[in-house]
C-alpha cells in the first residue's frame, strides 16, 4: 500500500504522524508525506520520504502560527482560524490535486485539524483515514468543549452549558475558513452538506492518538472511532544537544510550554521566580524559539534555561513536569510515570489540563488566570507533596505501555483500506 500523509507543520502535530508513518513503513508500506518545506527536515531525518507544495505561498522559514505565540485562550484559536488557516486551506486545497495525482496513492492519512483538505480525496476517490493528535471536539456537548477547562458533569444543564458554548464558538472561529472552503469545494464539483459538522469526517477510520482511560468516560462514539494510545517513539526524533553534565542529581522538575503559544515572558518569569523558591529541586526550562534566555532576567542557580531539550530523555528522569497542556507533553509524561503541574494556554490545553486533574495525575492553573510564582509553588509542592498524584501517573504509565498506540492505530488505518477496496469491489 502506498500511503500519503498530511499533517500540520508543527511538531505537537508532526512528531506524532511520523511516528506512525515510521510504523507502517516497518510494517512494509511505502509512505510518504505532503507538506510545506518547514515539515521536510523532521520527516526526512525519520527517514521517510517527503513531497513539497505550497512553495511560493509558504517558503522555508515561513513559520506559519507565529502570530499566535503570544496570545492567550480563545483568542489563540479566533486568531489562528481568522488569520493563518483561511489562506492555508486554500492554498492546500489548490495544490494538492496534482500532488496526490502524481503520486498515485491509494490511501491518506490526514490531521483532524488541517481542515477541509479532504475534499480533495473525496473529489478523487482517494480513501482517508483521520489522526486526532488534540482532543476532538465532542459535537454533543456530552462534555466541555476542549477550549475551556471546565470539569466534567452529567446534568441536563451542564450539557445546555457545553452545547452552549460550542454553537457560540462555532460561529466564530469556523465562518473565515468556511468562507474559503465553500467555492474550493464548488470548484471540485463536490455537494457538501455544510450544516453537518462531520461532513468532512472520513466514514472509514477515524484515530485518537490517546488511550480512553485518559478521557473523560461516557463520550458517545461511532463504530469507526478509535482509541489508540500516543504515538511515541524515541528513534525517529531529531537530536538536540543538552549539557548533561550541569545536572547536579537533585530531584529534577522538567519545565515546556510547547512550540506554538510560547511568546509570553511573563509565564517563564514565574516558572524562574516558583523555582527561586524550591532549592531543593533542579528545573529544566525549555523557552522555545521565540523566546531568549537571556531576556528573562536572573536564572537562578537551580534551573538550567535552554531553547530547546530533549523531551523524553528528560522526562525519564524527572518527578514532574510543569506543562502548556499540550497532548504530547501531557502523554509522554504519563509515559514516563511523571505527574504534571499544568498552565494551558490555548487550543485544547484547557481540556487536556481539566483531564489531568479529572484523572489525579496534576493539578493546572485555569485558563482565566494569570500565572503567578505563588500560585506555582503552592501547585508544585500540592502535587510532590501527595505520593497519589505519582501513583496515578504511575497507574497511566501501565495504560499507555499496554495500549500500543502506533501498532493499533497502523492496523486501522490497513483494515480501513481493506474496507475501502472491498466497498469498490461491491459496487
Amino acid at each position: 500500500m502506498k500511503v500519503g500523509f498530511i499533517s500540520l507543520p508543527v511538531a505537537g502535530h508532526l512528531n506524532p504522524m511520523i511516528a506512525l508513518g515510521r510504523t507502517l513503513q516497518m510494517r512494509g508500506h511505502e509512505v510518504s508525506f505532503i507538506g510545506i518545506l518547514d515539515a521536510e527536515t523532521p520527516v526526512r531525518a525519520a527517514g521517510l520520504d517527503f513531497i513539497s507544495f505550497c512553495e511560493k505561498e509558504y517558503p522555508l522559514g515561513s513559520d506559519l502560527y507565529a502570530p499566535i505565540a503570544t496570545l492567550h485562550g480563545l483568542d489563540v484559536v479566533k486568531t489562528a482560524c481568522k488569520l493563518i488557516l483561511p489562506p492555508f486551506v486554500k492554498a492546500t486545497i489548490e495544490h494538492l490535486p496534482e500532488k496526490l495525482v502524481g503520486a498515485g496513492f491509494d490511501a491518506l492519512v490526514i490531521d483532524m485539524i488541517h481542515f477541509f483538505i479532504e475534499l480533495v480525496p473525496m473529489s478523487l476517490g482517494i480513501p482517508y483515514v483521520h489522526i486526532w493528535n488534540v482532543l476532538d471536539i465532542d459535537f454533543l456537548g456530552t462534555t466541555p468543549p476542549s477550549f475551556f477547562d471546565w470539569p466534567l458533569e452529567t446534568s441536563s444543564s451542564a450539557k445546555g452549558k457545553n452545547l452552549q458554548a460550542l454553537q457560540q464558538l462555532s460561529g466564530t472561529i469556523f465562518p473565515p475558513i468556511l468562507e474559503v472552503a465553500v467555492p474550493q469545494a464548488k470548484k471540485l464539483d463536490l455537494n457538501i452538506d455544510w450544516n453537518n459538522p462531520r461532513v468532512r469526517v472520513s466514514k472509514l477510520a477515524v484515530v485518537a492518538q490517546y488511550p480512553q482511560e485518559f478521557d473523560f468516560p461516557g463520550v458517545p462514539r461511532a463504530s469507526h472511532f478509535h482509541y489508540s494510545g500516543p504515538f511515541i517513539a524515541e528513534g525517529d526524533r531529531e537530536l538536540i544537544p543538552f549539557p548533561w553534565e550541569r545536572l547536579t542529581g537533585k530531584p529534577l522538575i522538567y519545565a515546556s510550554m510547547g512550540t506554538l503559544i510560547n511568546g509570553s515572558p511573563q509565564v517563564f518569569k514565574a516558572i524562574l521566580q516558583a523555582a527561586s523558591k524550591l532549592p531543593e529541586v533542579e528545573i529544566v526550562l525549555s523557552v522555545g524559539k521565540h523566546i531568549n534566555v537571556d531576556d528573562l532576567g536572573t536564572i537562578p542557580p537551580n534551573v538550567i534555561a535552554v531553547s530547546r531539550a530533549p523531551q523524553l530523555e528528560l522526562l525519564k528522569r524527572a518527578m514532574l513536569c510543569i506543562t502548556h497542556a499540550g497532548l504530547n507533553t501531557a502523554l509522554e509524561s504519563l509515559a514516563h510515570g511523571v505527574p504534571m503541574v499544568a498552565i494551558p494556554l490555548g487550543f485544547d490545553q484547557p481540556g487536556i489540563a481539566a483531564r489531568i486533574a479529572h484523572h489525579g495525575v496534576g493539578e493546572f492553573i485555569s485558563i482565566v488566570e494569570t500565572p503567578s510564582a505563588e500560585r506555582l509553588e503552592g501547585l508544585i509542592r500540592k502535587v510532590l507533596g501527595d505520593p497519589r498524584y505519582g501513583e496515578r501517573a504511575r497507574c497511566f504509565q501501565g495504560v499507555i505501555a499496554r495500549s500500543n498506540g502506533l501498532e493499533v492505530a497502523a492496523h486501522v488505518v490497513e483494515k480501513a483500506y481493506e474496507m475501502a477496496v472491498k466497498s469498490d469491489l461491491n459496487h
